[in-house]
């Protein structure tokens, strides 16, 4: 656990977001994209990136819009739920563990291991307490419809955390039926967790589109807790969950999901999107990114991760296919979705 007092929770106010992308149609910007990015740097020196009370998640090394603004990660805190439920005895590894913080698409191997999770606890899909669903994914969906399957609370996209949420709940002897309630043992262990790796107090509690309690940090929180996670050393909980999304980064997400192809490009990589243009992505050395698109356009979230992980010094190369898509014309490209200049990494000095 990490030492450091926890910061006073952040701002509720509407954020000052910037400009982040543009939306360029021939040589015109037809659309802007506002929002913010936060750069956290790693250790220059080859250390870990832990910053001077040894823990993870280093110094500001590029800011644009308001990361100090509360405002609600979505499914990009589900690794900080994931290291709380481990820490609390989840028994998960491996494949298991990486849906248990999925925002998965609702493919039939996603569902069989919600499935796993509730065998091994001994409950069904009806102690589920999430909201009945269809998959996320478009053809996933389609092929569904076409079947004539009904919404379930499987196909939903959180039904990997649930599942989880569920079995840590029945270890423990706590309470089934209100696992989602925030006074509920576990939803209080969580919130102790994400105020720990966020190295702040929460801003304000609500309710996830899933169901399950969420809770305001600020963006530059989100990316301190993600490389507080990146940087876990070997046999903690942190490095339980990093192993798991980096191993397995589908069964967070899906097949062709933009996040899990980051994970594949850039070795090493933890990366986690939420609903409304929410991205945190984290590198073994505590170098991290968190992106809020304002208006929560994946269009925009996508190339301004690409070119935020380029300003903390990911390679380039390794971004390639993950400039944006095109705007067309005629059904052929005549522009795309553009970070920026700021976010040109010529922008940022390199590092003392």
């Amino acid at each position: 656990m990490f030492s450091s007092p926890l910061a006073d929770a952040p701002a509720i106010h509407e954020p000052r977001h910037e400009p982040v992308a543009h939306v360029i149609r021939g040589d015109v910007v037809e659309g802007i994209h506002y929002g913010s990015v936060v750069v956290l740097g790693g250790g220059s020196d080859g250390s870990d990136g832990r910053d001077g009370d040894g823990n993870g998640g280093g110094e500001v090394r590029f800011r644009l819009g308001d990361i100090e603004a509360a405002c609600y990660p979505r499914s990009a805190l589900k690794p900080v739920q994931a290291v709380a439920m481990v820490r609390a005895g989840l028994p998960l590894d491996g494949e298991l563990l990486a849906l248990a913080m999925g925002s998965h698409s609702g493919e039939e191997r996603h569902l069989a291991g919600a499935r796993r999770i509730l065998e091994l606890a001994g409950l069904s899909e009806d102690d589920l307490r999430n909201v009945p669903d269809l998959p996320y994914d478009p053809a996933v969906r389609d092929t569904w419809v076409r079947a004539g399957r009904p919404p379930s609370r499987l196909a939903q996209n959180c039904s990997g955390k649930h599942a989880a949420m569920l079995y840590l709940c029945k270890l423990n002897g706590w309470p089934l039926a209100d696992y989602d309630d925030p006074t509920h043992p576990l939803q209080r262990v969580i919130a102790g967790v994400v105020a720990e790796l966020t190295g702040q107090r929460i801003a304000r509690v609500s309710v996830d589109g899933c169901g399950t309690p969420l809770f305001a940090v600020s963006l530059h929180g989100l990316a301190r807790a993600a490389a507080r996670i990146a940087t876990g050393g070997p046999g903690t909980p942190e490095f339980r969950v990093a192993d798991a999304l980096r191993a397995h980064p589908e069964m967070a997400s899906g097949a062709g999901r933009d996040t899990a192809a980051l994970m594949r490009a850039v070795p090493g990589l933890l990366a986690k999107d939420g609903f409304e243009g929410v991205q945190v992505a984290a590198l073994p050395d505590g170098r991290a990114v968190a992106v809020k698109i304002a208006d929560g356009a994946n269009r925009a979230r996508v190339p301004v991760t690409a070119a935020a992980l380029a300003l903390a010094g990911v390679e380039p190369r390794l971004l390639t296919g993950f400039e944006g898509e095109p705007t067309t014309g005629g059904g052929r490209p005549v522009g795309g979705v553009r970070p920026v200049p700021a976010l040109d990494p010529s922008v940022l000095p390199a590092p003392v």
